[in-house]
């Protein structure tokens, strides 16, 4: 009577293991980073069709719109950390503050909230060391503020770093991979 093994023998276990264990340390890194990058330039984007929406609307409704730091999504912060969220609000006067009583209150149009991870999204004034806190676009879509927003990862993992740069003539520019202008 020939009887026949069926299932694995020791040494094939043991080929299929390696096999996954390389895999698993070469390909999670590398997942991680592809995770990291995308969300990244989620929140870069996020912050980019914000202020193309606050400039448009700055010269669709011919008057200023703001765009700042916001933890709460009715009020200014008055800090350089964008990463703890942003309003884009319609600043009839154009003082970079939510005027909520009077005749003509600021009408708030857009919020984002704070960022879920550990990035940094950093805002600074250009020649000065001052945080760029807050941009306003005039009625001609010129920007009263100038400076550049720097996001980085949890590792400040230089490779993965992206800019965006506003000029004063509401112009806007991102780059990755530390390539600040």
């Amino acid at each position: 009577m020939n009887r026949t093994a069926a299932g694995v023998t020791l040494i094939e276990l043991l080929v299929t293991i390696s096999i996954v264990a390389i895999v698993a340390v070469f390909g999670i890194p590398s997942y991680r980073s592809a995770t990291t990058a995308n969300r990244m330039a989620a929140e870069i984007n996020s912050l980019t069709g914000d202020l193309q929406y606050a400039r448009a609307e700055a010269i669709k409704e011919g008057q200023p719109v703001t765009v700042c730091v916001s933890t709460t999504g009715t009020r200014c912060a008055g800090s350089n950390t964008w990463q703890s969220g942003w309003i884009v609000f319609a600043d009839a006067n154009g003082n970079k503050t939510v005027n909520t009583g009077g005749t003509n209150p600021d009408t708030i149009l857009r919020y984002q909230q704070a960022f879920s991870g550990n990035d940094t999204l950093l805002g600074t004034a250009t020649g000065s060391n001052a945080g760029l806190v807050a941009i306003t676009f005039n009625r001609v879509g010129f920007s009263t503020d100038q400076g550049t927003l720097v996001l980085h990862d949890s590792n400040h993992t230089l490779a993965l770093s992206r800019c965006l740069s506003i000029s004063l003539v509401g112009h806007l520019q991102a780059n990755q991979g530390g390539q600040c202008p």
